[in-house]
Parts: C-alpha cells; sequence; structure tokens
C-alpha cells in the first residue's frame, strides 16, 4: 500500500502513544492522558519508542496490498490482508505457538496503527500559496 509520509507518520505516532499509554502507570491510573505523558517526553525518550514500533509496523505496512481509497475516506484492510502480510514479513518467525501469539499481537499493533490513519485528502481540493 502507499501511504503518505502524513499517513505513516500519524500511524505512527498514535501507535507509539497507545503503546506508551499502557505502559505508563500515571496514564493508567488516570492520573493524566496519554497526550500529556507524550508531551512530558523528551525527544530522544520519544524516538527511542517509535524506533522500536517502527520495527515492528513499517515493513508490514508498505507490504499491504493496494486498495483504492477515496477521498476523505481511510484505508480499510481486511483481517485477513493485516495477518497474510504480518506472516509475509514475520517469515519463519510465525511458527509453533510463539510464532502465533507473535503474529496476533503484531495484527492487533497494526490494526491499531491503521486506527490513526487521518481520512485520505482531495489532492484537487489542495489549495496552492500564492507566493510559490
Amino acid at each position: 500500500m502507499r501511504f503518505t509520509e502524513r499517513e505513516l507518520t500519524a500511524a505512527m505516532e498514535g501507535a507509539a502513544k497507545s503503546v506508551f499509554g499502557a505502559q505508563d502507570r500515571s496514564v493508567r491510573k488516570r492520573r493524566r492522558t496519554v497526550d500529556e505523558a507524550w508531551r512530558e517526553l523528551t525527544q530522544h525518550q520519544r524516538y527511542t519508542v517509535l524506533a522500536g514500533l517502527g520495527d515492528q509496523l513499517l515493513p508490514v505496512l508498505v507490504t499491504l496490498p493496494d486498495v483504492p481509497v477515496e477521498p476523505g475516506t481511510r484505508p480499510t484492510f481486511t483481517d485477513a490482508q493485516v495477518e497474510g502480510a504480518v506472516r509475509a514479513q514475520a517469515g519463519d518467525g510465525a511458527k509453533g505457538v510463539r510464532g502465533t501469539v507473535m503474529v496476533k499481537a503484531r495484527v492487533a499493533l497494526v490494526q491499531l496503527a491503521l486506527s490513526h490513519v487521518p481520512p485520505r485528502a482531495d489532492p484537487d481540493a489542495l489549495v496552492v500559496p500564492d507566493h510559490l
């Protein structure tokens, strides 16, 4: 699937915030929101979270099949398409009980990232500034 840079960034950041929020005690206890906790991280801490997820998510996201996406909508994939992309990236690592658990967890992570992809913009509706 060909995602735009903006779509991939939003997917990665949304997944990273969700994973970080699940690990942060003050977020779990509802003392602060995940956005507040994310803003309090240093750039290096954010990079560390994003880099760890990037190795798991980006190869799968780019191997998803091309689907038509109407402007104003998000790309949608079936569970089988997501699982197929995860298994293709996992290779021999998807075998056995541990592999099955890894595939299910990675599928959930990819679906989480896809839920944060913003609606596709209409390229005809984009406004170019006059000064360009």
